[in-house]
């Protein structure tokens, strides 16, 4: 008990009162060397896409760079493909002066691809939701944290690319509404990651018949009811059991992780718990989102992603980042 009290009092000293840093970011494919689990073909390791030992390394530092640079308390991760690829993550970032002490990855399944955790301060657990047992479905991690005596949980998630009908992705945001149910929606809880699903999703694809199987319904609007409530305001009536989107709360021109065919989406978002709007305990601090969009991470007017050849035979040209920005947002803890 006497330990457990003094990572409380030392976790008070330096976040009691101050700032505390929590981000998103989509990696983009960052598999590891190793010959087992199941890989895209042009991550096999050592075969003619040239997934090599030199070009890991570089995907390793190139990432690292950015989570340095965006110096996070905690950072929520997409598309890590096993615990090797984040163990390797760790060592580079620490090699850069960046220490995570504390990381998980949900790996329960067996998909290319799965979300990760890391972070400076300690978690009570890290577990994850079973969508469904396909593996068209990614599971995503809940952590929960104590600081300072306050429950904060974080959902990571990365949903169904728009590969898929939106009816995939209300699969996923139902199993995170159900979750959020057993715990209490009145709770501190935070939805983060890659939902695949613009802001205002439910406006927008509409017109988009591949997508829409839903007759308009969308898992980020509707199912966590992010619709209702779109700017914080002290008078603000909320919507029961409703989510705020975080978007909402910075210019509609910065409003953007990702550029497809020259138009700026959404597709990473940080949604939060009304109890986060009200400014005491843990709480968010207004103003404060913003999207990492250093300029570095631009190649041209595109996002700098990573860089493999469209021939026959897909090669790692051993250039690029990620071809999402990372997201972060500022607490306060008092």
């Amino acid at each position: 008990m006497r330990i457990i009290s003094l990572v409380f009092l030392l976790v008070s000293i330096v976040y009691g009162n101050k700032e505390l840093s929590i981000a998103t970011y989509n990696v983009e494919n960052l598999f590891d060397l190793e010959k087992k689990g199941y890989k895209y073909k042009e991550y096999v390791p050592y075969g003619k896409s040239q997934w090599n030992k030199k070009n890991y390394k570089i995907k390793l530092n190139n990432i690292a760079k950015v989570i340095k640079d965006i110096d996070a308390d905690i950072i929520a991760l997409q598309e890590i493909h096993s615990k090797q690829a984040l163990k390797d993550l760790k060592l580079v970032l620490k090699q850069k002066g960046l220490y995570y002490k504390y990381s998980a990855i949900a790996d329960k399944k067996s998909t290319a691809i799965k979300v990760a955790i890391l972070s400076k301060i300690p978690f009570v657990y890290s577990k994850e939701l079973f969508v469904t047992y396909s593996y068209k479905y990614r599971n995503i991690q809940e952590i929960k944290f104590n600081i300072d005596n306050k429950e904060l949980y974080i959902f990571n998630n990365h949903w169904k690319s728009k590969g898929g009908p939106e009816s995939m992705r209300i699969v996923s945001a139902k199993i995170l509404k159900k979750r959020i149910n057993e715990i209490g929606f009145d709770k501190n809880i935070i939805l983060i990651g890659d939902f695949n699903s613009h802001y205002q999703e439910n406006i927008l694809f509409k017109k988009k018949r591949k997508h829409n199987d839903t007759n308009g319904k969308t898992g980020i609007n509707d199912v966590l009811k992010t619709k209702y409530q779109t700017e914080i305001a002290k008078n603000t009536t909320f919507r029961k059991n409703s989510f705020y989107n975080l978007w909402y709360d910075i210019d509609k021109k910065n409003r953007y992780s990702y550029i497809f065919r020259g138009k700026k989406e959404t597709l990473d978002n940080i949604l939060i718990s009304q109890s986060l709007l009200k400014e005491s305990g843990i709480y968010y601090k207004k103003a404060s989102i913003e999207n990492f969009s250093k300029d570095y991470l631009f190649y041209k007017k595109n996002i700098y992603r990573w860089k493999v050849s469209r021939a026959k035979i897909r090669k790692h040209k051993g250039k690029g980042y990620s071809d999402h920005l990372p997201v972060v947002a500022k607490f306060i803890i008092n």
